[in-house]
């Protein structure tokens, strides 16, 4: 069984100081400042290009800051980051190629004991509870190429908690899903949030704001207060021009009519979610 440890919701698990970093001497974050507690479940969106990606790198040690200071539950992210579990968010497959859902997900033992190292009937339970978290277990057996992207997805996220981590890593987790599954996803992040932290980008702003405890917006700096509210001053400050809600197919505005005079208004979908 996976062991869940005891866990208090005021401690930190993500300390960001002041971050700056990019590629070739040009800065993609500016002055990023956010801390994530335990059992938190942060939302992150924003343009492309605006840093999303680059976070990600820093904070799985991918990419060293040119300024400012990452803790990961208290640790350099050298140390840190073995304690988290990351989901890309697209990850290339051969249909064709022979590997079992179970193998998939047994992937994520590998940071615990290495290449050349036999599973051990422990490796076996915690890959087997982990598929059963996302409900994948009656599949352990099939071919991944079989499966339809929701259930890849499921996969995915189990191969990331058979690692065992604290701090879930999610990039775009439903960005090749259809709608329907789409929810479920997030009604799994949900149930798992109960033990663990979870971090995600997402452009689903609709979605996201529907199961997440707070939200913030991406571009180049951080526009973060530690609550559930997208304002129309975080978005506006984020995407650089005044911008309007939409639901798809249920037309209305979500935020208030903007003052600036300007003609680029930009409008970020809210897949249905009102």
């Amino acid at each position: 069984m996976i062991q869940t440890k005891t866990l208090q919701q005021t401690d930190p698990v993500i300390s960001i100081r002041n971050l700056w970093a990019g590629y070739d001497n040009e800065s993609v974050l500016e002055d990023i400042n956010l801390t994530v507690n335990r059992l938190d479940f942060v939302g992150l969106i924003g343009p492309n290009g605006g840093g999303k990606t680059t976070l990600i790198k820093v904070l799985l040690g991918l990419l060293a800051p040119a300024r400012g200071e990452v803790r990961i539950l208290g640790k350099r992210v050298e140390e840190g980051r073995r304690h988290i579990g990351y989901v890309p968010q697209v990850v290339e497959l051969d249909r064709d190629f022979p590997i079992s859902v179970c193998e998939v997900a047994r992937m994520g033992r590998l940071g615990t004991r290495g290449l050349l190292r036999r599973y051990t009937a422990e490796d076996n339970e915690i890959v087997a509870e982990a598929l059963r978290k996302v409900d994948m277990l009656d599949l352990r057996g099939r071919p991944i190429g079989e499966l339809s992207g929701g259930q890849r997805q499921r996969v995915y996220i189990a191969r990331a908690l058979a690692a065992e981590p604290e701090i879930l890593l999610l990039d775009e987790p439903t960005a090749s899903v259809d709608p329907q599954m789409s929810t479920s996803i997030y009604e799994l992040l949900g149930r798992l949030n109960d033990h663990v932290t979870i971090l995600l980008i997402s452009h689903d702003v609709g979605a996201i704001s529907s199961y997440i405890k707070t939200i913030g917006c991406l571009n180049r700096r951080l526009f973060y207060h530690h609550g559930k509210q997208i304002t129309p001053d975080m978005l506006q400050a984020a995407y650089q021009c005044p911008i309007d809600l939409i639901a798809h197919g249920v037309p209305h505005r979500v935020l208030p009519d903007h003052t600036m005079q300007t003609n680029d208004t930009e409008s970020v979908g809210l897949e249905g979610q009102r």
